[in-house]
């Protein structure tokens, strides 16, 4: 059985729909990513599994169990950390953590997570002090203390400086390593292709692609991209002639070549016998940011042929 399942979800505010048709399961142990623009009803739909949102129609299980009518079993097991949280300002870490961990029966030790999570130092420090990466880390701690086996987690990262995300990240996966499933919420391409196992694209309420990140870009008919500064000049068309070559195009003294799958190995080679160095050469492969980008376009222009339809 899924740990979570999600079948033909929808919730709607007044006249607006946050959520059309959702549906989608996350297996025991794994990072499962949800991705989308803004306002595309992310934070809705995990509101909705969490059991903080009634559902307006389908069907929630968590851990087998409705996260409405069986909510004190389902809040026993599950950690969430939402995109807009905070404590009272004048609340010392030490001292959120000793009160959370007063709603558990079986809660973790508090102090053993103040260490795992590198809080040690600050448990006297008020959280209007901290720093948003420590502020983070609370967070994460907070959605822990339960011993939950399942944890949400809501755009954990926004915010962050380069440095505080990958630590976050990190962090992430050392929670997973404890056993934990978890429900990522986020829109760092980077961030889901790091962590999730597989992620779901929901855009104007409904999933749109579901798959592993690496599978998503796998689908991109997109070319490899070779840029490299020639140790000597070239003509445009010692390398527009191969046949995997798509086009050679310049920025100043870099050549970028767009081409297929092989085309890294037929440029090397006939730079090569020309005696020519590719100094500074980088590769850019199809990313998920790639994929994401053309998944929503594709979303947009199929919504606008269905609207032009329904018109006439």
């Amino acid at each position: 059985m899924p740990v979570i399942e999600v079948e033909q979800l929808h919730k709607r505010y007044g006249e607006r729909t946050a959520v059309a048709d959702v549906s989608f399961s996350v297996e025991e142990g794994e990072i499962f990513g949800i991705l989308g623009p803004n306002g595309a009803g992310k934070t809705t739909t995990v509101e909705c599994v969490s059991g903080l949102r009634r559902a307006d129609g389908g069907r929630l299980r968590v851990l087998g169990l409705d996260p409405i009518e069986d909510r004190a079993r389902v809040v026993a097991d599950l950690g969430v950390q939402l995109q807009h949280s905070a404590l009272p300002p004048n609340l010392r870490v030490g001292e959120a953590l000793r009160l959370f961990s007063s709603f558990y029966e079986h809660p973790a030790d508090w102090r053993e997570l103040l260490d795992v999570l590198g809080l040690g130092p600050q448990a006297g420090t008020r959280f209007g002090k901290l720093s948003g990466g420590q502020q983070q880390r609370l967070s994460i701690a907070l959605a822990l203390i339960g011993n939950p086996r399942v944890a949400i987690l809501d755009e954990l990262t926004t915010g962050l400086d380069p440095a505080a995300r990958r630590d976050t990240w990190e962090l992430i996966e050392s929670v997973r390593a404890r056993g934990v499933t978890i429900l990522l919420v986020t829109h760092f391409m980077a961030e889901a292709e790091r962590l999730c196992d597989r992620v779901a694209v929901i855009d104007t309420g409904r999933v749109v692609a579901l798959d592993t990140p690496g599978e998503l870009t796998a689908r991109l008919e997109v070319q490899q991209r070779i840029r490299f500064v020639p140790s000597a000049p070239i003509e445009d068309g010692l390398l527009a002639d191969l046949p995997e070559v798509e086009s050679v195009t310049r920025r100043g003294d870099e050549v970028l070549v767009v081409g297929g799958a092989d085309a890294l190995a037929a440029v090397a080679a006939r730079l090569a016998r020309a005696g020519v160095l590719a100094h500074r050469l980088r590769v850019e492969q199809p990313s998920l940011d790639d994929a994401f980008l053309a998944i929503t376009e594709r979303a947009v222009t199929e919504r606008a042929v269905t609207q032009r339809g329904e018109n006439r």
